[in-house]
């Protein structure tokens, strides 16, 4: 058997096949928004034909909207060239048993043009891929992990939409952050979420309350950053699933309500070569320890954060989380183990890491972790200071600079960046930046129910 409980190997899954453990297999992958698209296989056609060979799906699917709408407008695939196929390539190094759906595997795929089987460019787990092969030129791996929150309320999904999400019951009624007793009434669900998760492959460190009524935290183990990608890929996917059987819902959006605490994707990165974490040195900044690549790397991330805000904060509500006083970083400031900063850094020697506090639990890990690499990376190449330790409450801190409060900003900074066009290509560019402008634009042809409450009667 494989050392990490629920992976398993094609031979593991005959196995399990023949022995009527499994006769499932969904084989998925991720649009830009990061929701999982695919098929289920019956099991033994997957082990015939799949595995090897993978399979098609269509490639509108990475031009659609929310709505599942094909927008106009991508180069990449639009009506004029008929919305072909991309070739579905699984990755057999995450196939692993799903034990939260029954008699079922799965696996995630890479994404091909079946024309000339190079890797779809706009894909997001082929941008993650391409900026650790440049990680890797440089003598880099790179590890991290993934902190999710996420509210937790009685109404399923169908009584949810059905109440065109106003009203929700919060699973809980106070505050409970760090809170047992408040954690124990939703030990049916989060107790269900860890055994499921460190059962099929994504090994859980713990759980916890959150500081909204209703909101919990989920700690995964860190990886190789495009194993903590599939990781959370499937995190989010298995836990709208199990509160789906269960009758409840969970929503991963940056900012349900106005009124709470935002839900985060905390992402702590470090760099890491044969001999171990490269962060660790003989600098001092103020506590740290660090080494010059630690202070480039983090110089690059930091110049970088307005162009490349729309892979950490990709939809409109996004921008209502960051809210000063809120847990939500407004302005970009380092310190070490400083809750008010973007950047916090923590640990010490071989667990220096930087903690990223910007992105919403809405934001597609491929992209963000992308993200990281390119601008970490470009910081190394060029050493790019970072700046000084700020000590204090970076709330208060009006000289330093601050986040983009709008998407329509972030996604004209993305735009106009050589830096983005530099790093992702001019094709990923554009496509993204469409991508975001349509995101845009359905916000702006919409009437919302704040204007008709602030305008119906009283204008």
């Amino acid at each position: 058997m494989t050392a990490l409980k629920g992976m398993i190997s094609v031979d593991e899954l005959k196995a399990a096949v023949e022995a009527e453990e499994v006769d499932t297999v969904v084989v998925g992958f991720t649009d830009h928004y990061g929701r999982v698209h695919g098929k289920r296989f019956d099991a033994f056609h997957f082990l015939d034909e799949i595995s090897e060979h993978g399979t098609h799906g269509c490639d509108y699917l990475l031009t659609v909207d929310m709505e599942m709408e094909p927008v106009p407008g991508y180069q990449y695939a639009n009506w004029e060239l008929g919305y072909g196929d991309f070739h579905m390539v699984p990755d057999l190094a995450t196939l692993r048993k799903a034990t939260w759906l029954d008699k079922t595997a799965y696996v995630l795929c890479d994404l091909e043009d079946p024309r000339t089987h190079e890797l779809v460019t706009v894909a997001p787990r082929t941008i993650l891929r391409r900026q650790l092969e440049k990680a890797a030129a440089a003598g880099y791996a790179a590890k991290g992990a993934s902190e999710l929150e996420y509210f937790i309320f009685e109404d399923s999904y169908r009584q949810a939409a059905e109440k065109r999400y106003a009203g929700l019951v919060p699973t809980g009624w106070y505050i409970e952050d760090y809170h047992l007793l408040q954690g124990t009434r939703l030990e049916y669900y989060n107790g269900a979420v860890r055994r499921h998760l460190s059962a099929s492959g994504i090994p859980v460190e713990n759980s916890k309350g959150e500081w909204g009524r209703g909101q919990h935290e989920m700690n995964i183990r860190f990886t190789d950053l495009l194993g903590m990608a599939d990781r959370h890929t499937i995190m989010k996917q298995a836990m709208k699933e199990i509160a789906d059987g269960m009758g409840i819902s969970v929503t991963f959006m940056a900012k349900p309500d106005m009124s709470e605490a935002g839900s985060s994707c905390h992402l702590h990165v470090s760099l890491w070569n044969d001999e171990g974490n490269v962060l660790p040195g003989d600098k001092v900044f103020g506590p740290v320890h660090g080494s010059d690549i630690f202070r480039w790397f983090l110089g690059g991330w930091m110049a970088h954060i307005p162009e490349l805000m729309v892979f950490f904060a990709p939809t409109i509500n996004s921008y209502k989380r960051y809210q000063d006083q809120s847990w939500a970083p407004t302005r970009l400031g380092w310190s070490y183990d400083n809750r008010t900063a973007g950047f916090r850094v923590v640990g010490h020697d071989q667990s220096l890491r930087i903690e990223c506090r910007i992105p919403g639990a809405d934001a597609n890990p491929y992209l963000a972790y992308s993200a990281v690499l390119a601008a970490g990376l470009d910081g190394i190449a060029n050493q790019t200071e970072a700046p000084e330790i700020f000590v204090g409450d970076v709330y208060a801190a009006a000289e330093l600079p601050r986040v983009p409060y709008t998407l329509h900003e972030a996604t004209d900074l993305f735009a106009a960046s050589d830096f983005v066009k530099k790093s992702f290509g001019e094709d990923v560019q554009q496509h993204y930046a469409h991508f975001f402008r349509i995101e845009q634009k359905a916000f702006d042809n919409s009437v919302t129910d704040w204007e008709r409450w602030r305008y119906f009667e009283r204008i």
